[in-house]
């Protein structure tokens, strides 16, 4: 089998960027595990390129699973295409923030998301690849809507204590990694949205609304903070507006969805 891409990882979105090209390869967990040392079980072309999506361990404040696969990339990629999170520039009180804004993560995921990024930029740098980096916000699709949790009745947060929404449907963010993957595209950071920020709170309701459901009910940011978990306050607990403009100008995608609502309307 010939391809020109590898996609390491295949969860919620590597399997949607396979469904979309043909000419790509995915790696599972099962296929090659991360978290131990060893050979790739493919042998590289020379020339290819490079999506990965894998999360970071816990296990470490740097992320070993990067440098793992980065010490068995040989011939090195021509372009490594790096899934990060929007979480590195930490709490901004709603304010903007775009590809200038110096990373102040506020939690140990941001933080681990910060040290690949300056790992593969590194690496980048001594074997002549180009390193693409996305932010990704909030993803969300068919199947990542929080149905269940409306239909079960668990609380949000309320409107006057949501920050500004960042999120993108799953298909627009494969289109991002497809278009990072392009030779033309300058190598670099690009933050990744819709550039739509209404609320988690207005997101969840317009669901309910969609799917014919109750309203959720609302609670305080300060009882969230004694009911939700720490990895779901470290997300709610951060607020800021991110600027995707380089998205649209330099890495030249125009989204499908960039009204959540009609988003949200597909994905059901």
């Amino acid at each position: 089998m010939s391809w020109s891409a590898l996609v390491v990882g295949v969860g919620y979105l590597g399997r949607r960027f396979l469904e979309q090209d043909n000419d790509a390869l995915g790696l599972t967990r099962g296929d090659h595990d991360l978290d131990k040392d060893g050979p790739l079980p493919v042998s590289l072309p020379e020339t290819y390129t490079v999506l990965y999506t894998v999360p970071p361990s816990h296990e470490s404040q740097s992320d070993v699973r990067l440098q793992r696969l980065l010490a068995v990339l040989d011939p090195a990629p021509s372009r490594f295409v790096y899934i990060s999170t929007t979480g590195v520039y930490g709490d901004h009180g709603g304010a903007a923030v775009n590809e200038e804004t110096p990373t102040r993560p506020g939690s140990d995921h941001s933080a681990r998301r910060v040290a690949a990024e300056d790992a593969l930029n590194s690496w980048a740098v001594e074997t002549d690849c180009a390193a693409v980096v996305l932010r990704v916000p909030g993803i969300y699709g068919p199947g990542r809507l929080g149905i269940e949790r409306i239909r079960d009745g668990a609380p949000i947060i309320r409107e006057v204590d949501a920050g500004p929404g960042n999120r993108i449907h799953v298909d627009d963010l494969a289109n991002c990694c497809s278009a990072a993957l392009a030779d033309h595209v300058p190598a670099g950071v690009y933050n990744v949205g819709d550039g739509d920020h209404r609320t988690s709170n207005w997101f969840a309701n317009e669901v309910a609304r969609q799917c014919e459901l109750p309203a959720p009910p609302t609670i305080s940011m300060a009882d969230a903070r004694r009911e939700f978990s720490p990895m779901r306050m470290s997300f709610l607990g951060e607020s800021r507006r991110v600027d995707t403009q380089k998205m649209r100008d330099v890495l030249g995608v125009k989204l499908k969805y960039p009204n959540p609502e009609v988003g949200i309307a597909a994905s059901l």
